[in-house]
């Protein structure tokens, strides 16, 4: 049976009334915009960028987005990995496929980095064009606070145009402190219990926070026998389980290892970038309060406000947060391209 005419007429004056309306309110439908309401961070502008295939970051920084602006305070904005059509969509290949065109990524809105006092980052894999390199590079040059969440640590595939006194910078090994060599324990078959570390249980990062667990696996980011770089400090081991739920056992033949630090990356100009990395944050792992409280402090320590952390301001999810699972096998995961308004 063929749609009638009047269904079409519809659905377009329903997308332009909703365009308009957004319009109207100072935003693009390319991207999301969050006003800050009364808090600590206030006047304080951050922009989240969602834009990995795996772990339901289009989900995920909504949220966070939510609960740094209307409990923190903060002005958020939140962009997308897009397809063709301007869609979310965490389907697009990564690498080239056999007989296909590889298209770059493209994230609208990197523009707005020039003007954040904080970016956190979850890209994964992606080969975005130039122009759009660059300005990320200008932000990672700046000087200003970076929070890199999961598969923020192996972000970019086509290499970003940074280059300090001749040498290629890596983003993941020499900004982040760590890059992803691979799964520790099982791939979606283990989870991780953090364990904060007892020689940081003062430090702001960890003010308040405890009882974190998420159902994604753990990373390693260097090789066995080895450590994190003498320029990052653990704040949280990951201990892996025996299985996916909080209350599984632990699996005593994996050893834990850091699934959250920090560190301090120092610029072509000299200047030096307060940076935190977790290898948690599947959309799944930040239904853990914990978790998201983790994420909230660094927010504040890498802007110099841990004078403002508060160890029992909400870091409540706002409204309904139902992530669908990490994972490729999009049809039966129900992910599909959605506009970025899907998500406000």
């Amino acid at each position: 049976m063929s749609t009638p005419p009047s269904c079409f007429l519809l659905v377009f004056l329903f997308s332009f009334f909703l365009f308009s309306n957004l319009s109207q309110a100072g935003e693009n439908p390319q991207w999301l915009s969050y006003k800050g309401k009364k808090g600590p961070g206030k006047g304080k502008r951050i922009v989240l960028i969602a834009a990995d295939q795996e772990y339901r970051s289009e989900q995920s920084m909504p949220m966070m987005a939510k609960i740094l602006s209307q409990h923190h305070g903060f002005e958020c904005t939140v962009l997308f990995g897009v397809n063709e059509k301007g869609e979310v969509d965490p389907t697009l290949p990564v690498y080239p496929e056999k007989g296909k065109e590889f298209k770059e990524h493209h994230i609208p809105g990197l523009e707005h980095l020039a003007s954040a006092d904080l970016v956190v980052f979850f890209p994964r894999l992606l080969t975005l064009p130039m122009k759009e390199r660059e300005l990320i590079v200008q932000y990672i040059d700046s000087g200003k606070p970076i929070v890199s969440l999961r598969t923020g640590n192996h972000g970019f595939h086509g290499t970003l145009p940074y280059k300090i006194k001749g040498k290629q910078v890596d983003w993941g090994n020499d900004v982040l402190g760590g890059s992803f060599m691979g799964h520790h324990g099982n791939w979606q078959a283990d989870s991780t219990r953090g364990a904060l570390v007892s020689e940081q249980k003062n430090h702001p990062i960890l003010s308040g926070v405890s009882d974190i667990w998420g159902n994604s696996d753990v990373y390693r980011t260097y090789k066995e026998g080895g450590h994190l770089p003498a320029d990052c400090t653990a704040l949280v081991w990951g201990q892996p389980l025996t299985g996916r739920n909080r209350d599984d056992l632990p699996n005593l033949k994996l050893e834990p290892l850091p699934v959250a630090w920090f560190k301090k990356w120092q610029t072509s100009s000299g200047r030096l970038a307060r940076v935190f990395q977790s290898t948690m944050g599947s959309g799944n792992d930040l239904e853990c309060e914990g978790l998201r409280r983790l994420i909230v402090n660094a927010v504040y320590w890498g802007m110099k406000m841990e004078s403002s952390i508060d160890p029992v301001r909400s870091v409540a999810i706002v409204g309904k947060y139902k992530p669908l699972e990490s994972g490729f096998d999009y049809r039966e995961l129900g992910v599909v391209p959605k506009l970025p308004i899907a998500y406000k």
